[in-house]
């Protein structure tokens, strides 16, 4: 149950909110090959799923055989907006979650890996947009991104509370490494590619569906 110490509560984005992360890593498992450097979306989860942008297009320069410019980045989001595009959809229990949340009064917010500009691409087609306006994060807005536990701080300070008045839901290692990193409770989701041993250390435990998240 979320207890009377939970003063907010922090989603990841993609993964969590968003059905996103069956097309993210297809699209640069593409990319990838076309470079030289053959990855499986298998292998682009494990690899680079709650990293940061900027961590993912180092990656690829290294070790690609052909040269990767500054604007991979841009035709990598180009081609996650068009797939995206054809069919987002929140994860299961989103909504329901949100609107217990709402219930009780406790506030909520995004912090994502993904730029600005990609976490309202995502929020506005899934029509959850007007529900985190205003109470967005991102990687770009810190020095480290997850794991490192920079962002999660920062969206917690911007939101006045303290960390250990958090709870983290979380879909990738990385996150969950970043919530621990920032001393905040963190549940993993495992309602997507993730499996249950890689987010184990979660310390409120894991779940498969947001509707199972106790909040009354």
């Amino acid at each position: 149950m979320i207890g009377d110490t939970v003063r907010l509560v922090i989603f990841d984005c993609d993964g969590v909110l968003v059905d996103t992360e069956t097309i993210g890593p297809a699209v640069v498992a593409e990319m990838a090959t076309e470079a030289g450097w053959p990855l499986t979306p298998d292998e682009v989860r494990e690899r680079f799923l709650g990293r940061p942008e900027a961590y993912l297009y180092e990656q690829i320069r290294a070790h690609a055989t052909t040269p990767v410019g500054p604007d991979w980045l841009v035709t990598y989001h180009a081609r996650v907006s068009e797939a995206f595009a054809a069919r987002p959809h929140t994860m299961p229990g989103v909504v329901e979650l949100l609107d217990a949340l709402d219930a009780r009064g406790l506030p909520y917010c995004v912090a994502s890996s993904g730029n600005h500009r990609r976490i309202r691409h995502s929020l506005t087609h899934s029509g959850l947009w007007p529900r985190f306006a205003g109470r967005i994060f991102s990687a770009d807005d810190v020095a480290h991104g997850k794991p490192a536990p920079d962002l999660f701080l920062h969206a917690a300070r911007t939101m006045g509370a303290a960390p250990a008045d958090c709870l983290v839901i979380e879909d990738s290692p990385a996150g969950v490494d970043a919530a621990l990193a920032a001393a905040m409770p963190v549940i993993g989701y495992t309602g997507g590619p993730t499996t249950p041993a890689e987010l184990a250390h979660a310390t409120h435990g894991v779940l498969d569906d947001l509707r199972n998240v106790p909040t009354l």
